[in-house]
């Protein structure tokens, strides 16, 4: 007994140190302190506003109303931000712990996909649950300060839970669903419940067990739900009374139903989105979706006989059945909405990585189709080769690639590629993992850690590619250059630039800035300040300016900027 369970002991800790140290790798590198430290500053409008509201609510200690520059914030419910408050207070307030909310549970995420795979479906759960982790849509959003995360994750833990329900029958589970839905409500709103009942209302038609409707109504579970939910939606509309009417009817009715927040995409905007939040999976995912859903109508067929002539309904794999709608339920409706955002579906992401781990797992005997694993090895070469070529991109946008490091970057890619037809063909299918992970894994060095470097002369190594992805998506490097030019009081002022620098600035400044146009009016303060402008407007400034006198203190290339001094106005 002693020389079977041993090594079965060894094979399971040996499992989960791959697990744990390869999902914090891939969700902590390059963010927190001890794994490189915080190579990107904020990035976008979302993630400065978001970070600069936990801070704003920290200083005042109040958990009720998110406030903005002073004033109320009502797009998001409060979870996103209690939890930024938690880790500033308990961290500091840094780019990395903003987004520590976000990789915390996402790395929660990836352990329950892989602890509910090794009960439900053993096999498959070290490979779903690293897909999940290493998978584009993961890595990006779990290092983000916004609510995208703060809804998904715990959107599909509550999913899981429910299925694990279905199989067992156990109310253990089924607090599952009730617990983590109302932490996403309280990340997102209503959506969450929303789509939970959607996709369960779908599954139980299909598979036309009724009674499942009643039996996941379980009192408790609504009590718990409604005992996180309702106490903030009552105090933050009692403290505003402008609540219901600014997040529900503007922040998600007409946000669904309009193009209010400019956010308007094609039909089919969530097609490549998908398949590059599931890159370099996306190949083996979209196979085993395919895969599901021909197991899923064979099922479907298979009761139609049995409840013809037997009399039940229940027969074969509903786990298959259960992925496809929770995977395209998403998909599909947000792809109605006027407001097109990619992190709209990422709640559509891990259902289709668990499909794809289940898909390796039960194909390890057979193989994959050779045209499969050639597709696969390709996107993950040509991924290689892109990602090499950022730096140059950066440096040089618009700018073709030198034929050398076109084809420096080809033979890398080239050279991802052939490791896993190697790896496969020589080893079997349970090496497709490793071998995807090793290109990866060099490939978030590339990017947040060593850069283009090891001295190849093709690529261009004055500067780190996360360096370079710092000075031209962030405002922290900016708002570095200008800190030693301004007293703490001084006006920093912006005019034509992007909403990320605008709100950038400000996080990075604990200072709203100045913006010169404000409710369809050109307005410039009459005190001495700095003016960040865009180099493609700085005609407009002789006009603006007119009487006072402003020259350039530098030029911030990298985003197009300008900055100069502008004197106060003559009384």
């Amino acid at each position: 007994m002693g020389h079977i369970t041993r090594p079965v002991l060894v094979g399971a800790i040996l499992e989960a140190l791959t697990l744990i140290s390869l999902t914090t790798f891939f969700l902590f590198y390059g963010l927190v302190p001890i794994f490189g430290g915080a190579a990107l500053g904020l990035v976008g409008a979302d993630e400065p506003r978001y970070a600069q509201v936990a801070r704003e609510m920290l200083a005042r200690n109040d958990f009720v109303t998110p406030i903005l520059y002073g004033q109320p914030w009502l797009e998001k419910p409060a979870l996103y931000y209690w939890r930024a408050m938690f880790a500033f207070r308990e961290f500091g307030i840094h780019d990395w712990s903003a987004r520590l909310p976000s990789a915390s549970f996402a790395f929660t995420l990836v352990v329950l996909i892989y602890l509910h795979m090794r009960r439900f479906r053993p096999g498959g759960q070290l490979d779903a649950a690293l897909i999940t982790a290493s998978c584009a849509g993961i890595v990006a959003f779990a290092r983000g300060a916004s609510t995208d995360m703060q809804l998904a994750a715990p959107f599909c833990i509550g999913m899981l839970g429910w299925y694990a329900w279905y199989e067992t029958d156990s109310k253990f589970w089924l607090f599952d669903l009730y617990f983590f839905v109302g932490a996403a409500t309280l990340a997102k709103g209503p959506i969450a419940p929303f789509m939970a009942i959607a996709i369960i209302f779908s599954f139980v038609a299909l598979r036309r067990e009724w009674s499942l409707l009643r039996r996941s109504i379980w009192i408790p579970g609504i009590v718990l739900y409604f005992a996180m939910v309702l106490p903030w939606f009552i105090a933050v509309q009692r403290r505003n009374p402008i609540f219901l009417r600014v997040f529900f009817l503007e922040h998600n009715l007409q946000r669904f139903a309009t193009d209010l927040y400019k956010h308007e995409q094609a039909a089919w905007y969530y097609i490549p989105i998908m398949l590059l939040g599931l890159t370099p999976w996306a190949v083996i995912a979209v196979a085993a979706l395919v895969d599901a859903v021909g197991a899923s109508f064979a099922e479907w067929r298979a009761r139609r006989v049995k409840i013809r002539y037997i009399g039940f309904s229940r027969a074969g794999d509903a786990f298959p059945e259960f992925l496809v709608l929770w995977a395209l339920f998403p998909i599909v409706f947000f792809s109605f909405s006027k407001s097109k955002l990619p992190g709209y579906v990422l709640p559509s992401i891990p259902p289709l990585t668990i499909l794809a781990g289940d898909y390796l797992n039960r194909k390890r005997q057979q193989g994959l189709q050779p045209w499969l694993l050639l597709c696969h090895s390709f996107l993950t070469g040509i991924l290689t080769a892109v990602v090499l070529l950022l730096p140059r991109y950066l440096q040089h946008p618009g700018v073709p690639p030198p034929t050398n490091a076109l084809v420096a970057a080809s033979m890398t890619g080239l050279g991802a590629g052939l490791l896993i037809l190697v790896a496969v063909t020589a080893f079997g299918l349970k090496r497709l993992r490793i071998a995807t992970l090793v290109p990866m894994i060099m490939l978030l060095f590339y990017l947040l850690g060593v850069g283009p470097v090891f001295g190849l002369g093709p690529f261009d190594d004055s500067k780190r590619t996360a360096e370079l992805l710092d000075h031209t998506y962030s405002a922290r490097p900016l708002a570095g250059l200008l800190k030693p030019m301004m007293q703490p009081a001084e006006i920093l002022a912006v005019y034509r630039v992007r909403r990320d620098v605008e709100y950038g600035l400000s996080f990075y400044r604990d200072k709203e800035v100045f913006n010169y146009e404000q409710d369809g009016t050109v307005t410039v303060p009459p005190e001495a300040h700095i003016l960040v402008a865009r180099e493609l407007y700085l005609d407009d400034l002789h006009k603006l300016l007119q009487g006072r006198t402003y020259e350039p203190l530098f030029t911030y290339p990298a985003q197009a900027l300008v900055v100069y001094s502008v004197a106060a106005k003559d009384k």
